[in-house]
């Protein structure tokens, strides 16, 4: 039934009433009936009762006529001691009531002659035969037409009753549903601060609940994105001004000849961290996009780290850090998986880890296999490390940023947010701990590839 809530529960309740007073009503009839004919044999017993205290002429006489002296409908019917059987009556008196007659016994019984149904009442006589009280049971006043009258009465008072209670249940139950509405459509307008006063209905206060911890993880969150646009932003701005301000001077002169290289330098250092930014924005920008590109194809492991330490050998050197490749699976071991993604979840840490590393630190890049054959990989740094609160926060972008942007260098805060969404679309999970002895493990594990059937680490042969 399509429409509002309270339309349907008014509704329904009317349809229920309807149904109960149709039934009450259809049970009630045979009742009345088996009424008015137990009214009516008992007019019967107390004329055969009257005829059976009468004298003979009287009997006679009340036999001679075609109905009794009390009841117009009733026929009476005398049967001698011989079995001759007299009267109006007699025609329905059957030879098996003479013979229960005779034998003195009562008889309280139904008969029908003509396509008519009667009722009959027969007494036995002390001198033998007896007398009988026959009434056409389709003549028998309707005794409970009254009755049936009163029952109606109540039966429509019961279902006006029923009618005022489902408008009355109807609003009492839509109403808190309905503040539910106006609260959800206020929340999608932007309001915030939303308080729902408390139903006394379990289901709908569970609601209400959740809605309120709706409001309140969006108002988190777009506090946190507020935060985190507001710190890029000033990053943003920061290059853009040196570059603008360099530039402005180069325009008019104020930069000797010899400077120029090193304003050059100035400029293209501050254009690459301003492409930076942009790249990763953009970068976690299409993460979030459903077309985003994932092509899987079998990757041999131990190539796909040696090329990651190669290119990152120069930039560690630089950095006075060790770059060390762990490979504990066996050589020829590949994994179904998009190589290029893999290349950038590792490159994003590795660039972190070197960023945050000290001077003569040892950082590890391992692939290994878990116990029941998944592809693990882990960048182990020797930096500062994360507390378990960091760690379980970490791949929310910009929250590290937030928290260390004055304590040591950070990026963009955007980096631990694109490999969590690239591992994600690559079928696996990322996490960080912090690591024994100072540090960060960061770990990669992936699970059976997205659209394949094929397990994701195996041995070529």
């Amino acid at each position: 039934m399509k429409g509002s809530l309270r339309r349907t529960v008014t509704w329904a309740t009317v349809l229920v009433a309807v149904v109960a007073v149709a039934v009450t009503a259809l049970a009630a009839l045979p009742l009345l009936h088996a009424a008015d004919e137990a009214a009516a044999r008992a007019a019967l017993v107390t004329q055969v009762d009257r005829l059976v205290a009468a004298t003979p002429a009287e009997r006679d006489a009340a036999a001679s006529t075609t109905s009794s002296l009390s009841d117009p409908d009733a026929l009476i019917a005398i049967v001698d001691a011989d079995g001759a059987v007299r009267g109006p009556a007699a025609g329905v008196l059957s030879s098996r009531i003479v013979q229960q007659l005779a034998s003195s016994a009562e008889v309280s019984t139904t008969a029908r002659r003509d396509r008519a149904v009667f009722a009959v009442e027969a007494r036995p006589l002390p001198g033998g035969g007896g007398v009988a009280a026959v009434q056409d049971l389709s003549r028998v006043p309707a005794l409970g037409a009254d009755v049936f009258g009163r029952i109606a009465l109540a039966l429509g008072i019961g279902f006006a009753a029923a009618l005022a209670v489902a408008l009355l249940v109807s609003r009492r139950l839509t109403r808190p549903l309905a503040n539910l509405a106006r609260a959800a459509r206020r929340i999608a307008g932007g309001d915030r601060g939303v308080e729902l006063p408390p139903s006394r209905i379990d289901e709908v206060r569970d609601v209400e609940t959740a809605l309120e911890s709706i409001s309140s993880a969006l108002a988190r969150s777009e506090d946190r994105q507020r935060d985190f646009l507001l710190s890029v932003s000033h990053e943003l701005r920061t290059p853009l001004a040196a570059i603008r301000g360099y530039s402005s001077a180069l325009r008019d002169g104020l930069i000797p000849a010899g400077s120029v290289p090193e304003v050059g330098g100035i400029l293209d250092t501050e254009a690459a961290r301003l492409a930076t930014f942009t790249d990763d924005l953009l970068t976690l920008a299409r993460l979030e996009a459903d077309e985003f590109p994932i092509r899987l194809a079998p990757t041999p492991v131990a190539p796909l780290i040696e090329q990651t330490i190669s290119a990152w050998r120069a930039a560690a050197i630089a950095a006075d850090v060790d770059l060390v490749a762990e490979v504990a699976v066996a050589s020829g071991t590949s994994v179904l998986t998009d190589p290029l993604r893999v290349r950038q979840v590792l490159d994003g840490l590795i660039e972190n880890a070197l960023r945050v590393s000290a001077a003569s630190t040892v950082m590890t890049v391992r692939v290994d296999a878990t116990s029941d054959g998944r592809p693990l990989f882990e960048v182990a740094d020797t930096g500062p490390g994360l507390s378990e609160d960091d760690a379980a926060h970490a791949f929310e972008r910009g929250v590290l940023r937030e928290r260390y942007q004055d304590v040591r260098r950070v990026g963009s805060g955007l980096g631990l947010s694109i490999a969590a969404r690239l591992v994600e679309r690559l079928g696996g999970q990322i996490s960080a701990r912090p690591r024994d002895g100072g540090g960060t493990v960061f770990r990669i594990e992936f699970d059976a590839c997205p659209g394949s059937d094929e397990v994701s680490l195996r041995r070529d042969t």
